[in-house]
């Protein structure tokens, strides 16, 4: 009987440690809920014969909504006099009525209201939106509101506990929380937003809501959701404030963002490639093309060199570079270190405006098997022959082994081998007998009309 009853008394002390070790967050919704809003955007129905042009059937963010499970209104012809709707989250950075939203939360609405925690209602201005982060801000009449307290991203740790606030499918100022799951995540598609991934439950009305940090400060804005059913599956992503806040400035002065450019095509530098170009670890970003009266252009980067530093800042990976560069302001001379040839060589680059369209990257390549390889280019795995009209280097004619697996196929276009161009089957025959294996080397590839790529293949 004894024993039973200290082993009670041991489960229930065991109990109690556990709680008083559990965080508390009802301080942090005590003091924050008040600077959460929500926000419902309708969008008018156009006339009888009209299609709704504000959120057109080809536009890119309708892939980004399916992705990411945000509903989004029916496009095409409309004329049954019904209006759309949405409703999101928001919160209050400033106390004249600035508020932070989701650019997809008020995309394309005629009229936004914001409602606040005490019942008052207003309509909203929309200062800006900027698709490429997907930050819009929204200004109400009002003046003496609560604001939040920006955080600092950078010293979030992966594990700590975070809290959302907001109003998923529309229940008002509705807490969930989780931990940090990673940081500087970046998802299909975009390349400016390290995102902050975490576990808390996050639901289509979430969208725009704050995130906290365990000292009440925001660190990110709620945006997306990766789901297979439009509901939370244990995903969600946060845009940093630190670059939310950058991009709110910029809309509340100019009205829109501007962001340096280098006009290049980069992609990622694999371990293969690391060891085909002589670079002691894969880091960095890989230039497959420069365009033509670009600012990398101007600056004498070549396809095929790798940009390790950019303005000071160390690029870790393909992802770093696009957010190094366009934080920068258009106009300002900065230093780039690459690597070319088995050496580092520093150069300055007067960084450009971004156009309207993103900086881009390679893309995968699928898999296929060809005919049988002859000659020196055996040693790959391929056969190729002269190229044709309209084509460039040599085409490929035949794969096999690691070459099929990587993805190559007759047709592709081998534009360089280890950075040297060739534009002949002589030259590429050539090039191939003048290395020694079994080494990897790099070859940049073409097909199509996509963007070069470079692929690593064993020389036997």
């Amino acid at each position: 009987m004894k024993r039973l009853l200290l082993l009670g008394l041991l489960v229930l002390g065991i109990g109690l440690v556990q709680a008083e070790n559990l965080p508390d967050f009802t301080d942090i919704v005590d003091h924050e809920s008040n600077t959460v809003v929500n926000i419902s955007a309708i969008t008018k129905a156009p006339a009888e014969g009209e299609t709704n042009s504000k959120v057109p059937e080809h536009d890119p963010m309708l892939e980004f909504f399916r992705n990411f499970g945000i509903p989004v209104p029916e496009m095409g012809p409309q004329g049954s006099g019904m209006e759309s709707s949405s409703m999101g989250s928001g919160f209050i950075i400033r106390p004249d009525g600035y508020i932070l939203t989701n650019g997809h939360v008020v995309q394309g609405a005629d009229e936004v209201t914001v409602k606040l925690l005490d019942k008052r209602e207003f309509k909203a201005k929309v200062i800006g939106i900027d698709p490429k982060t997907d930050v819009a801000l929204l200004k109400i009449d009002a003046t003496g509101l609560p604001t939040v307290k920006a955080g600092d991203p950078a010293k979030a740790r992966v594990g700590e506990w975070v809290v959302a606030i907001g109003a998923p499918f529309g229940f008002e100022s509705t807490v969930t929380k989780g931990i940090i799951s990673a940081k500087g995540r970046s998802l299909p598609q975009e390349t400016l937003v390290p995102f902050i991934q975490t576990d808390v439950p996050i639901n289509p009305g979430n969208s725009g809501g704050p995130l906290f940090d365990m000292k009440g400060e925001v660190i990110g804005i709620n945006s997306q959701i990766y789901s297979r059913t439009g509901g939370y599956m244990g995903l969600s992503f946060a845009i940093p404030i630190d670059v939310a806040l950058q991009v709110a400035d910029e809309l509340r002065l100019h009205g829109k963002v501007s962001r340096g450019w280098l006009g290049v095509v980069i992609q990622e530098v694999t371990k293969e490639l690391a060891d085909s170009f002589g670079l002691p670890k894969a880091e960095g970003a890989l230039v497959v093309s420069v365009q033509k009266g670009s600012p990398a252009e101007r600056a004498g980067i070549q396809p095929g060199d790798i940009i390790l530093r950019f303005d000071g800042k160390t690029v870790n990976n393909q992802t770093d570079l696009p957010r190094i560069v366009s934080s920068v302001k258009s106009g300002s001379g900065v230093s780039a270190v690459i690597w070319r040839k088995g050496a580092e060589r520093s150069l300055q680059v007067l960084v450009g405006n971004m156009p309207a369209e993103k900086i881009a990257r390679g893309e995968g390549r699928g898999t296929t098997h060809g005919g049988k390889p002859t000659g020196p280019a055996v040693r790959l795995g391929l056969a190729v022959t002269d190229p044709g009209e309209g084509q460039e280097g040599v085409v490929i004619e035949g794969v096999r082994g690691e070459a099929a697996q990587v993805g190559l196929e007759p047709g592709d276009q081998i534009l360089s081998l280890n950075n040297n161009e060739c534009h002949s089957v002589r030259e590429f025959n050539q090039l191939v007998e003048k290395i020694k294996g079994p080494v990897r080397v790099a070859l940049l590839v073409k097909r199509g009309d996509s963007p070069p790529e470079f692929v690593t293949l064993p020389l036997q």
